[in-house]
């Protein structure tokens, strides 16, 4: 991705597009990266090298390689959150929307087992303030599908919702684990039957 210099007729639009194009090839690479060799094995010289560029060019988009992984996970907190936020939103009965969350999960799951195996193994590495808000972000999205299965099941306590959802990310977001070599049309099936039926069980 080598990082041409933009032409005076290019129109703001079209500049900001370009940038943010450039901006999701770095996370890309760095998830590709940070996934398979760990944050510390990663310098900015080889995400540069990633990309086609030399290591400074990416310090036009990102202060430092801390910065790559703050931008990384508090992308994907957002991008989950709002999603969630969305279906939750269409003011549906608790077990449509649930059915609908464990879908956009398991999506997620699936086209996303780089950015898990980076969140479970390197949130430590971010600065304290990114570390705190990706965590907020966290728990806003467990609180959406705490709502909606107290919503479900009137006689759960929060805890044992919180315990319900927690258990299903841990399911869906074991992808990265899997070694199976099914379409992942197959997978996506498996996996949206056994959440759907550890989110539907009866209260104990």
């Amino acid at each position: 991705m080598t990082e041409f210099p933009l032409s005076e007729t290019d129109s703001p639009g079209d500049r900001r597009q370009a940038k943010e194009e450039r901006r999701t090839a770095y996370l890309d690479a760095a998830a590709r990266l940070f996934a398979d060799h760990g944050y510390r094995g990663v310098s900015i010289e080889d995400l540069g090298a990633a990309c086609g560029v030399s290591g400074p060019a990416v310090y036009r988009h990102f202060a430092n390689k801390q910065a790559v992984l703050a931008a990384l996970l508090l992308g994907v907190s957002r991008s989950l959150l709002d999603g969630s936020t969305m279906v939750a939103d269409e003011g549906l009965e608790p077990d449509i929307v649930l059915q609908r969350l464990v879908e956009f999960q398991a999506d997620f799951a699936l086209s996303n087992a780089d950015v898990i195996r980076v969140q479970d193994r390197d949130l430590g590495n971010l600065d304290d303030e990114s570390a705190a808000l990706v965590r907020q972000l966290q728990r806003d999205y467990i609180g959406v599908w705490t709502d909606q299965l107290q919503r479900l099941h009137p006689r759960e306590s929060s805890d044992g919702a919180r315990q319900r959802a927690q258990a299903v990310f841990g399911l869906l977001n074991s992808t990265p684990h899997s070694n199976t070599r099914e379409e992942s049309s197959t997978q996506r099936s498996r996996l949206v039957a056994m959440a759907w039926a550890a989110l539907s069980a009866p209260v104990p």
